[in-house]
């Protein structure tokens, strides 16, 4: 254990050495080089140097976001951006759909900064569909005028994903002035998400799931029009204001200090990312996750997610075979290697194996191999 722990975190390991220990839907297992990036010597936050790494990151993540606009980088996790988007976008009704904890968070964030919130409850393990946000926002239409929607992309409690370039279409053709806000924390980098292409306003993201790195920064595209709105609302805060940060972003910086440390890593990430192509990403995602639903099926499980709608980054594995996901994971741990139970009222119910992130097809392999060595122990 000690030994492959020591090999993992080495900034001399190399990619041969790596050993996939979390099946996680995040954090994530980072590789050594990102690892090793947070312990350059420090620099000043308002320096040439700082401004240049930033500069670099920032464009490689409009590449990545397929944006032409802007992606402000934030020192927050993902919940700090639905706060921002809210208080940014949102100052009158705002049409919030749940169909998990992460879509319900995004409701409750709203409801907590006293928005005027109309909830649109889909069945958890389900997908928001375009037939239903037409439903819904004619409905929350025909009272007055809507600011924005809150969907998640790619629910994380559940393993679902939604469509949200279909969802987008109907947004843009029932109300052109409702901005369309997506959390993306679990799918980024996972799966293509054209920004610009797709008329989303806001696509917010965290570092430690699919992007494979510390947890601790966040990220998100925000339009033109998303901007411009924002210069109408009042009370927006301070450190999640995009005026702020638009304004610091102009000189290759943050208005509060940055998170330098979690900088050099994303800028190494990225690197990585690129060295392997995007597409090949999406690829190796899609089929990793294709590998994963097959095995579940094979071993005697089902499916939680709703078929056609199914995560790229995270299973849920229904847990039809009544196996205790505590003993398991404490076999896996003496494997060096963990999976998640299930999320809220589905713990035992269910288990999540994620395939995000840094996970290659021999991680999926050695994680099978223990799973199927405990169950047949079971038999």
């Amino acid at each position: 254990m000690h030994e492959q722990i020591s090999e993992r975190v080495s900034p001399d390991a190399s990619s041969a050495e790596r050993r996939q220990r979390l099946f996680i839907p995040g954090p994530t297992d980072v590789a050594p080089a990102v690892l090793a990036a947070q312990t350059a010597p420090m620099i000043g936050h308002r320096s040439d140097e700082f401004e240049a790494l930033f500069a670099k990151c920032e464009a490689q993540l409009r590449t990545l976001f397929y944006t032409a606009a802007r992606v402000y980088i934030v020192a927050a996790s993902g919940t700090g951006l639905q706060e921002a988007a809210i208080r940014n976008l949102a100052p009158g009704r705002v049409v919030a759909f749940v169909n998990g904890a992460f879509s319900q968070r995004w409701h409750d964030v709203a409801v907590g900064c006293d928005k005027q919130v109309v909830r649109v409850d889909i069945p958890w393990n389900t997908a928001v569909k375009p037939a239903q946000v037409e439903a819904a926002l004619s409905q929350a239409l025909a009272a007055g005028p809507v600011d924005a929607i809150t969907v998640v992309h790619n629910e994380t409690s559940t393993g679902v994903m939604s469509p949200v370039q279909e969802i987008a279409a109907v947004v843009r053709r029932l109300s052109p002035a409702t901005l369309l806000l997506v959390d993306a924390v679990s799918s980024f980098s996972g799966v293509r998400i054209e920004t610009d292409a797709w008329g989303l306003d806001v696509l917010l993201t965290s570092s430690q799931k699919a992007l494979a790195l510390p947890p601790g920064l966040s990220f998100c595209a925000v339009s033109d029009r998303a901007l411009a709105k924002a210069a109408t609302v009042k009370g927006r805060g301070w450190y999640f204001d995009f005026l702020t940060l638009e304004k610091a972003l102009q000189k290759n910086t943050t208005p509060a200090t940055p998170a330098i440390s979690l900088m050099r890593s994303l800028s190494v990430q990225l690197d990585r990312i690129f060295e392997e192509g995007v597409e090949a990403r999406f690829a190796r995602h899609a089929r990793l996750a294709e590998r994963t639903r097959g095995w579940a099926l094979a071993n005697g499980f089902d499916l939680m997610a709703e078929a056609g709608y199914a995560s790229p980054t995270v299973t849920t594995v229904t847990n039809t075979r009544g196996v205790s996901v505590k003993l398991l994971n404490a076999y896996l741990a003496r494997h060096d290697m963990e999976i998640s139970n299930g999320y809220g009222d589905y713990k035992d119910k269910a288990f999540r194996i994620a395939h995000m992130g840094e996970v290659q097809d021999s991680d999926l392999e050695r994680l099978f191999a223990a799973m199927e060595a405990y169950l047949a122990g079971q038999n």
